[in-house]
């Protein structure tokens, strides 16, 4: 029987093999415990580590002697598993709080309803491109616990979902984004939009005065939940209809950023991300950057040059003159609405799948004016032919990737644009959004 106090691993993913492997290297006994099928890639990570697991199951009687529990963000924590962890006095963590303590980097941490990943990868761009030592970690790039298990760094830029803040108690962020709030993943909150936004404002947590809180000042859900919290640390606002008291703002089309009196300016036709949107999202990264007194040349470089995420407003391909974008990461109402908002072109909206309480009255104007016909891909189209059939008359149903490209490719013309933005989770006829990334990509190149 060891003598090491034990740490139970909920989840054997990404998160779930980094967290064993810091909690190896810190000298606890640890025992990982995943419901389903671990992949083979961890599994083999975990055989070759002697760290022992179980899949398929949690074997309860094996989770009560943990000191900590390191609970994977897909887990609820109304899971019976973690209820019992919880009611035996076990203290239950994300990945994100555990590595905290073990780093002096320095941390800025990224939250939002949309546009996470992309102000993440364009931070985490600027800051390489300046030269640091850098690490991109949390829902995007490597284990945040497997970095700080297996290198040093200076900093980190992390991207933070709702779900890992929730596991979030003692960790700070050194410099806090919070980009926007809109009604999502409320069947995890009890559908009371109370409490996604308190989960959202826990990125600025343990913050002190020194610190540096960024936020968009045009957001109304957000800035309503300003006025009754006490905000510690130092704000930086931005706005694209104002200008008084931001630390960035829009001015005769040129970005401006106001850190400490010292001014970049910057056209937005020369920004690599383009659309209203993505404005906002270079600017949280911008006035990041400039905290740090990054030089003002490379943050201009850095916006010039940065290239998206994969399955976020990606360009695939263009077929005899028709555009072919995937944007399957956007699994909401709010994201689809971005990326309907900066198309330039005339759209073949591919839009479907399983519906998590979609309100699409909000999409009805963006609609009407640039979309010319809707490809549903989805099992159950019958919301989304009500709600736009009227103003939208050429409505397809498909069911899958390939019958989907097919179908908008005969539609469209030279000068069109295809667009996959669901709007939509991905589950009724792919394994994730990725998935349905990938074979959208896989059929517009076999045209």
């Amino acid at each position: 029987m060891s003598n090491k106090p034990k740490m139970v691993i909920l989840g054997a993913g990404e998160s779930g093999l980094g967290s064993a492997v810091l909690a190896l290297k810190k000298g606890y006994d640890v025992f990982v415990s995943d419901s389903g099928p671990i992949r083979e890639v961890y599994k083999d990570e975990f055989i070759r580590r002697g760290i022992p697991f179980e899949e398929g199951t949690h074997s309860v009687d094996r989770l009560m002697d943990a000191v900590e529990v390191i609970k994977s963000p897909g887990i609820p924590d109304k899971a019976p598993v973690v209820t019992k962890i919880k009611d035996a006095g076990i203290p239950v963590v994300s990945e994100i709080e555990f590595a905290g303590r073990h780093t002096n980097a320095h941390k800025i941490c990224i939250t939002g309803t949309n546009g996470k990943t992309t102000t993440t990868l364009l931070t985490y761009h600027v800051l390489q491109k300046a030269g640091l030592n850098v690490g991109l970690a949390g829902n995007v790039g490597k284990s945040f616990a497997m970095q700080v298990a297996e290198s040093e760094r200076d900093f980190f830029v992390l991207e933070l979902s709702s779900f890992q803040l929730d596991g979030m108690f003692e960790f700070k962020a050194d410099t806090s984004i919070l980009l926007n709030i809109t009604p999502d993943h409320l069947d995890r909150y009890e559908y009371q939009l109370s409490k996604y936004v308190d989960s959202k404002f826990r990125i600025i947590n343990n913050q002190n005065p020194k610190d540096a809180f960024i936020y968009c000042a045009d957001d109304p859900i957000l800035n309503e939940a300003l006025k009754s919290r006490k905000v510690t640390p130092a704000c930086y606002p931005f706005s694209i209809s104002q200008s008084e008291g931001m630390a960035a703002y829009l001015q005769n089309e040129n970005l401006v950023i106001n850190i400490k009196n010292q001014i970049l300016d910057m056209s937005i036709y020369n920004l690599a991300l383009q659309g209203k949107h993505n404005l906002y999202n270079t600017m949280a990264a911008g006035i990041a950057a400039r905290i740090l007194d990054i030089r003002k040349e490379v943050v201009r470089e850095s916006f010039a040059d940065f290239k998206n995420a994969e399955h976020r407003l990606e360009h695939v391909m263009t077929v005899h003159g028709i555009e072919f974008v995937n944007d399957s990461k956007a699994t909401n109402v709010n994201s689809a609405w971005y990326a309907l908002e900066c198309m330039q072109k005339p759209v073949i909206w591919i839009v479907g799948g399983v519906d998590k309480g979609n309100d699409y009255d909000t999409l009805r104007e963006l609609v009407k004016s640039k979309v010319k016909a809707i490809v549903c891909l989805g099992k159950d189209n019958a919301k989304i032919h009500d709600a736009f059939s009227d103003i939208v008359p050429d409505i397809t149903d498909t069911s899958s990737a390939m019958d989907a490209v097919q179908k908008s490719y005969e539609k469209g013309r030279k000068g069109d644009v295809v667009l996959l933005s669901p709007a939509c989770a991905s589950f009724d006829l792919f394994k994730n959004y990725e998935d349905r990334g990938w074979q959208f990509k896989t059929a517009v190149r076999s045209l």
